[in-house]
């Protein structure tokens, strides 16, 4: 699904106040802190935890599944011009 630390990790890649996601989900922004502040997998809502995945991803960020390093995140290639 989508890690604490991913959450925090594609807020910082996209330069987003906690506000920002909240305002972006409709997930209150002190639901947001709460999952941010936890370790690993963050006990929600699954509907929660897809609406901020979504979000990042409609935003540009890729989600690295665990790949012996644990799992992560990165902007998408913006590929400019032809």
């Amino acid at each position: 699904m989508i890690t604490a630390e991913q959450m925090r990790a594609a807020r910082a890649l996209l330069r987003w106040p906690a506000q920002e996601l909240a305002n972006r989900t409709g997930i209150t922004l002190r639901t947001i802190q709460r999952l941010e502040s936890e370790t690993g997998f963050p006990a929600s809502r699954t509907k929660n935890l897809i609406m901020i995945r979504k979000a990042f991803e409609e935003a540009g960020v890729v989600f690295i599944d665990e790949n012996g390093g644990g799992p992560g995140v990165r902007l998408k290639d913006r590929v400019s011009g032809p």
